[in-house]
């Protein structure tokens, strides 16, 4: 992918970059599971939809902007830079509930549903994960039988993201048991507010539901909610994780490495860049950032709209989890102590199964400050202390770092900091 910016780009960035300017909102994302953060959300979206700058990647046959690939990189390249808030309870919607309805779903679902996700109206989750057979989307066991003109669905769901705040959930179950692993499932349009369905937050050790359980108990869900036809739902689940693998993510890894080029200009301005530890584990640091962004765009440059993921979808994944929990993430971040002017390290991406996220990452809002929060990371609030529950680890991570110092010899170097 050729990301040499011509003039066309140039003026692309700065019409985003004031925009962003002059609409992202001043005040935090709430620090509540309640009503208001909902709210929220549903404000910054219909922002961005008045702006127009609501479904960027979708065509203009469906409402959207239908920018081109290079156009999404620089909207979400200035989306985290302006450090605005993310999708939180669009997410699902927007990453790939809108464009697998787009892909797969009938000229009735996309005119009906796709209009009230751009407004902002209609928070989506999904409902893959289930409690017996985790992310492995084959062993599914949550049952959808047709009985007339409805689909009775039974069973339950897990690790199912915002639940709580959701009016639909894409949700997939086993129409027919004798199909074999990869047949006789069915991708369905869940109405989260039908009579049968259970939905119960499950507390985090924080003190946030970041997921929900959900159990169906007889749920009748119309047959018209069927996207691309009973039986064929593993297809459709496919173009499901093709999307969640696009541009759509963009941001989470992108601010990691605003993250990064922030710790090291902190560590610059404070001399710490001085220490020659400091200035190796931070130069790691880096690295894995540049590296990060150039598997993200050589990802989103290689999916193919309604495809299965490639094997660059887990490689890219793997990648950006080992670094973010990595004890060098850790040391560095503790190496270069507390940075006031830092945006929180972006949370958790989605797993295989889509569901899975560990909330969503607001860039620059202060990640945990709320439900949005991430796990298994260090984590800072604005005034620059660490989370509680890191405290411990981080002063361990601190303690090896200085016996590493320590037996390190004079004059041994890293990597290079531009």
């Amino acid at each position: 992918m050729d990301m040499e910016q011509g003039a066309e780009l140039t003026e692309f960035r700065e019409e985003a970059r004031t925009w962003l300017q002059e609409s992202v909102p001043r005040q935090a994302r709430p620090r509540t599971s309640g009503p208001e953060l909902r709210a929220f959300d549903e404000h910054w979206q219909r922002l961005q939809y008045d702006g127009g700058w609501a479904g960027i990647a979708w065509d203009r046959a469906y409402g959207g902007r239908g920018l081109s690939l290079l156009q999404q990189i620089i909207w979400y390249e200035e989306l985290v830079r302006a450090g605005a808030p993310g999708a939180g309870v669009f997410g699902v919607a927007f990453a790939h509930a809108g464009p697998t309805l787009i892909a797969r779903g009938s000229e009735r679902q996309q005119q009906y549903y796709l209009p009230r996700i751009l407004r902002g109206e209609t928070p989506w989750s999904q409902g893959f994960s289930e409690p017996e057979a985790g992310s492995d989307l084959a062993a599914l066991r949550c049952r959808g039988v047709v009985d007339g003109d409805d689909l009775v669905v039974t069973g339950a769901k897990i690790w199912t993201t915002y639940a709580e705040h959701s009016d639909y959930g894409e949700l997939l179950v086993r129409t027919d048991p004798a199909a074999g692993r990869h047949g006789g499932m069915t991708w369905v349009i869940m109405d989260m507010h039908l009579p049968g369905i259970d939905i119960r937050p499950i507390m985090s050790m924080d003190g946030w539901p970041h997921n929900c359980e959900v159990f169906y108990d007889d749920v009748r869900v119309p047959l018209a909610n069927v996207v691309g036809g009973v039986g064929d739902g593993w297809a459709v689940a496919m173009s499901t994780l093709a999307a969640e693998r696009g541009p759509g993510f963009l941001d989470v890894r992108l601010a990691r490495v605003v993250f990064v080029d922030e710790l090291v200009q902190h560590a610059r301005d404070t001399g710490k860049l001085a220490d020659e530890a400091v200035y190796a584990e931070l130069a790691e640091l880096r690295a894995a950032a540049a590296a990060l962004r150039s598997m993200a765009y050589y990802q989103v440059s290689a999916t193919v709209p309604g495809q299965v993921p490639g094997p660059e979808t887990t490689a890219v994944r793997t990648f950006f989890s080992r670094s973010r929990a990595g004890r060098s993430t850790s040391s560095a971040i503790s190496s270069a102590s507390a940075c006031s002017g830092c945006r929180d390290e972006p949370a958790a991406v989605p797993g295989p199964g889509g569901d899975g996220r560990r909330g969503a990452y607001v860039p620059g809002r202060g990640a945990a400050a709320g439900p949005g929060a991430g796990a298994g990371r260090p984590r800072r609030d604005w005034r620059g202390h660490l989370a509680p529950v890191r405290r411990a680890r981080l002063a361990r991570a601190g303690a090896e770092r200085a016996v590493r110092r320590a037996r390190r010899r004079p004059g041994r170097g890293g990597h290079g900091l531009p």
